[in-house]
């Protein structure tokens, strides 16, 4: 069985490493993991834009009264970092975005008619993860988080949820990965759980009824809800069969009522909008490290660090190899030329084995304007006139998903 393990993967492909001057459990991305990371990063912005997400920056940084508010200091105290003190304030790393988000709500005044209003952000969140659990990508304690909040009126709840778990399933099909299975986490003992029976149930209703619309199987687990509400948990499984979550969506009365959330209703009065958590990748650092095991290191062509390799197979061709990668580049691809210095055609072919796409270039196809062109997964389309090739290597790539090649 081929080694699958993310953190080597990581390494001997140059997307990200460590270094024990920054620390265990804060890893840094190479050149080629940033590529990867901003692509994905820009694919959920642009998907959750399409869904009607408005996107906020926020800091990572808050004071403590804050999250004695949201109730984290509270439940959540254990998995923080300690207050610094700042000016005479105890100032915390965040460990959530939820808080700021509903700040950003209740600072204006907000009608019936602006719900559901969707607000999302990629952003910095810090967990204080014991040593012994760090690892790679998977378990880290400078969380980039794709994270989102629907402040909606509770005859919407459903619905907005429901949306959140399609947006999910699509974009797994994207990406190429798949839920082992959806999961209800549910309280269970012990004081680590806000005390509210009445909205337990009501949210947990909520959140079955959106779970048996979508035909999704799925069990519920006490001890794995948020400590102010339950959650539907999209889990994975990794090649060595470990499981862990990726997507969350989560109903959630708890903080509405703590942040004196309201929105004017239809009526003049004033009402308690719910609150629908929401993340289609969940940490773009576990989603990399999931990716990576999934794939073997050969992401999506939209998502490959290089998309395209250009292999000359004499001097003479080097230099229309490099016309073709400033084609190729013009049309958003990312391409390089790999020039005889690197090896034998042969050798070169090898090393770009993990690149969806490869384009021999002889004396024959750079006279006539052509590529011999091969596939990652082995299959030879042809000898391709320039243009039709890049056309169709761009038309894959934007359509996303995870087929190389589409008959003409």
């Amino acid at each position: 069985m081929r080694d699958l393990d993310h953190r080597r993967l990581g390494r001997e492909l140059g997307l990200f490493d460590t270094d024990p001057l920054m620390g265990a459990g804060l890893p840094y991305w190479l050149p080629d993991g940033a590529v990867v990371r901003h692509t994905l990063e820009e694919y959920v912005r642009e998907a959750e834009r399409a869904a009607g997400y408005r996107h906020v920056y926020s800091p990572v940084l808050g004071k403590r009264e804050l999250y004695e508010l949201s109730g984290h200091w509270d439940h959540y105290r254990d998995d923080m970092y300690p207050p610094m003190d700042v000016g005479g304030e105890q100032m915390l790393l965040r460990p959530s975005l939820c808080p700021h988000h509903a700040l950003i709500f209740r600072s204006r005044t907000r009608s019936h008619r602006d719900l559901p209003y969707r607000m999302a952000e990629l952003g910095g969140m810090y967990r204080s993860e014991r040593s012994g659990v760090l690892g790679g990508l998977t378990r880290v304690r400078a969380i980039q988080l794709n994270d989102a909040h629907i402040f909606c009126t509770p005859d919407q709840a459903v619905e907005e949820a429901a949306g959140a778990l399609a947006l999910i399933s699509r974009a797994y099909a994207d990406l190429g990965i798949r839920a082992s299975r959806h999961r209800l986490s549910l309280p269970g003992g012990g004081g680590k759980y806000v005390a509210d029976p009445a909205l337990w149930r009501r949210a947990t209703a909520l959140l079955r009824e959106v779970l048996d619309a979508s035909g999704s199987a799925y069990e519920a687990v006490e001890g794995e809800a948020a400590f102010y509400g339950p959650k539907i948990d999209v889990q994975i499984t990794d090649p060595a069969g470990r499981e862990s979550t990726l997507s969350t969506v989560q109903i959630d009365f708890h903080q509405p009522e703590r942040f004196g959330l309201r929105y004017i209703g239809p009526d003049g009065a004033r009402h308690r909008p719910v609150m629908v958590h929401r993340s289609v990748i969940g940490s773009v650092e576990r989603a990399v490290a999931h990716l990576l095991e999934e794939h073997g290191g050969a992401f999506p062509p939209w998502l490959a660090p290089l998309q395209l390799v250009v292999l000359p197979v004499g001097e003479e061709q080097e230099e229309h190899a490099h016309a073709v990668v400033r084609e190729a580049a013009a049309l958003g691809l990312r391409a390089e030329v790999s020039g005889l210095a690197e090896g034998s055609l042969g050798a070169r072919i090898r090393r770009a084995r993990l690149v969806p796409y490869q384009a021999v270039l002889g004396a024959r196809e750079a006279a006539d304007g052509l590529l011999a062109v091969r596939l990652r997964d082995g299959r030879r389309p042809g000898v391709l006139p320039v243009a039709e090739f890049l056309r169709r290597v761009e038309g894959r790539v934007r359509a996303r998903g995870t087929a190389l090649w589409e008959p003409a």
